[in-house]
């Protein structure tokens, strides 16, 4: 399984794939990658037992054969090499490899590449094609709405639900949520699963400055994401997602139109005095005034902030987390958002007044808190 490579192109692959590794692994072939050589293609595999992402590329061999070799060393080694051809000189009994460069000679010790965890094979899928920077925006909108509640696996992943006339991605911790629909993205038949979150961390890195078509097969227990000559393929999250839209309250009268930016940054002044257990923020909205007041009694700290808004409705105070609150701003785009309420102990609904993408439509929903009058 002898083979020739460029250090910089090996090196690149490596990167792409290695995102996926855990640090503290109990099996130590997982701390590996698995190299497979076959009709002049090196074929790279790396594996949580989870999650399992493929890349290829062609390389010069004469035969084929597989080797597990270490991550670590591997990638720290090529890192500070300057590109060049690597010969990989494979020992198929010690299960090493040395590797030739041009001033020196190193050899690795892995293991048999025969028990590496295999891919998982999907039978009686479904697929889908979606294009790479609706994805890679679905993804980044959501992701960080994802609870990590161990008792409610639903809720750690994304919920992606594909229809004949839209797409819609939904992320929620019970405390904020995120609904993310793109009319331009469209299935043949109604479907839906839930992507957990570490893959999903995995594919926006691998999407990032891609333009491609993005193939998605999937059955019961998991979904294989194929674009370029990258493979990666997760185990879903299996349970019933909650019933996301019963929980948007469908009557707001009181709404409140911000600079986005403007907004944004007196929370952030203003929520570095609040209780650093709650993150409280109070609003305060009477006519065109919005007034965001924080207070920790535990250190006699508090801040006032006063910005002009527009709003209709009646006044109201109402409190949340500003932490939630900075996330979910953060994440949108535009110079204004709209946050529409009814009462101080319901559910605050954040949207942009102007679209820069018509086909986009984003929602956000962030649960008051108890103010402490």
């Amino acid at each position: 399984m002898n083979f020739v490579v460029s250090s910089s192109s090996l090196l690149k692959h490596l990167k792409a794939v290695g995102g996926v590794l855990n640090t503290n692994n109990t099996i130590p072939i997982l701390d590996c990658f698995l190299f497979e050589v076959n009709d002049g293609e090196l074929t790279i595999s790396a594996s949580d037992m989870e999650t399992t992402i493929t890349t290829a590329l062609k390389v010069e061999a004469k035969q084929g054969g597989s080797l597990a070799i270490p991550a670590k060393t591997l990638q720290e080694a090529l890192s500070s090499l300057p590109e060049q051809p690597i010969s990989f000189i494979i020992d198929p009994k010690k299960f090493s490899a040395k590797l030739k460069t041009e001033t020196g000679d190193y050899t690795l010790t892995g293991h048999n590449g025969e028990e590496y965890p295999k891919m998982p094979k999907l039978d009686s899928q479904s697929s889908i094609v979606i294009k790479s920077d609706i994805l890679s925006s679905a993804i980044n909108k959501t992701i960080f709405a994802t609870g990590n509640d161990d008792l409610r696996p639903v809720m750690s992943g994304v919920f992606c639900q594909f229809t004949e006339t839209n797409t819609i991605f939904v992320a929620t911790d019970a405390h904020k949520l995120v609904r993310y629909i793109r009319n331009d993205a469209k299935a043949g038949t109604s479907t839906s699963f839930i992507m957990p979150k570490k893959p999903l961390n995995v594919l926006k890195t691998l999407l990032a400055g891609i333009d491609d078509a993005v193939k998605v097969e999937f059955n019961k227990t998991n979904a294989l994401f194929s674009f370029g000559n990258i493979n990666l393929v997760c185990r879903l999250i299996d349970g019933k997602y909650p019933n996301y839209d019963a929980v948007i309250p469908k009557q707001n009268p009181n709404k409140l139109t911000v600079d986005r930016s403007a907004f944004a940054g007196a929370l952030k002044r203003v929520s570095v005095f609040s209780n650093k257990a709650t993150h409280q923020v109070r609003l305060k909205i009477n006519g065109s005034q919005l007034s965001l007041s924080a207070e920790d009694l535990d250190f006699a700290n508090e801040a006032n902030e006063r910005l002009t808004c527009t709003y209709v409705g009646e006044d109201i105070e109402i409190g949340f987390n500003s932490k939630f609150l900075l996330d979910m701003i953060n994440n949108m785009e535009g110079d204004e958002i709209q946050i529409e309420m009814s009462a101080p102990n319901r559910a605050g609904i954040i949207t942009a007044t102007k679209k820069d993408n018509p086909a986009e439509d984003i929602l956000m929903l962030v649960m008051p808190v108890m103010l402490n009058n």
